[in-house]
Parts: C-alpha cells; sequence; structure tokens
C-alpha cells in the first residue's frame, strides 16, 4: 500500500531537473507513494528561490499546479511550534521550510518524506520519532 508522504524543495528541484544526479533515485521513490505528496507554502517559496531562468520556473509552475503536490494550509497557529523545532535543531541548523514540514509531519501523524536533506535523518516528530527518507542512500 502506497503511504502519504511529505516533499521538500531538494526532492522537487531533483525532480524537476532529469539532469540532476538525484533526479532517477527521486522519481523511483516516489512511484512507491501515495499522491498527492504533501507540502507547504515555504518549500513552494524555497523551490522558486532556486529557480534560474523561466523554463524552470514554467516546469515548477506545471509540476504544482499538477496535482501531484498539495499545499497543506495554515501554519500561522503553528509558530510557537516551529520556533521550538528551529531551537531544538539549530546546530544543524534547521531553516524555516524544514521546520514546517517536520511540524506538518507531528500535527498530520505522517511518517515518510521524499528529501535529499539529510537532515531529515536527524529530526524527530514529537521528540522521538524518526521520519522515513526516501529516496534511501
Amino acid at each position: 500500500m502506497r503511504q502519504q508522504a511529505l516533499i521538500d524543495t531538494g526532492a522537487v528541484l531533483a525532480l524537476l531537473d532529469s539532469m540532476d544526479a538525484r533526479h532517477a533515485a527521486c522519481a523511483a521513490a516516489m512511484r512507491e507513494m501515495q499522491l498527492p505528496l504533501l507540502t507547504t507554502a515555504a518549500v513552494l517559496t524555497e523551490t522558486f528561490h532556486f529557480l534560474r531562468d523561466e523554463h524552470q520556473l514554467a516546469e515548477a509552475w506545471r509540476f504544482y499546479r499538477s496535482g501531484t503536490v498539495m499545499l497543506l494550509p495554515g501554519i500561522e497557529d503553528d509558530l510557537p511550534d516551529l520556533e521550538r523545532l528551529m531551537l531544538k535543531y539549530a546546530d544543524r541548523p534547521m531553516d524555516f521550510a524544514d521546520a514546517t514540514l517536520v511540524r506538518l509531519a507531528e500535527r498530520e501523524g505522517l511518517t515518510t518524506i521524499l528529501t535529499v536533506d539529510r537532515d531529515f535523518e536527524v529530526y524527530r516528530i514529537g521528540g522521538r520519532k524518526a521520519l522515513r527518507v526516501l529516496p534511501q542512500r
């Protein structure tokens, strides 16, 4: 059975670029997951920050509008929890987009994330439970 999962910026960028060394691994892992993948507006913002040209911009918009990814609303009420997470993992350091994904995992009971960021191997849901990070190394 396919699992509902989160997706992080690096995985989105790898999926958009067939020349990316992690493209094939991310595409294979995504086929094992229930769509849509879930993410936050912070990840969307971060994705567009890294795009360099009109072609990449158009590809990203197609990807986000395709139904492959769904933005989950409402992190405003989670600001204290986001602060808690960023302070807890300040030694990494945890960026805001990563904090929104870990908080979303906590809030929605999600345990799997498609990411190329290995910091997610360290982050814990509710302080104890490890995330299942895909693609595996």
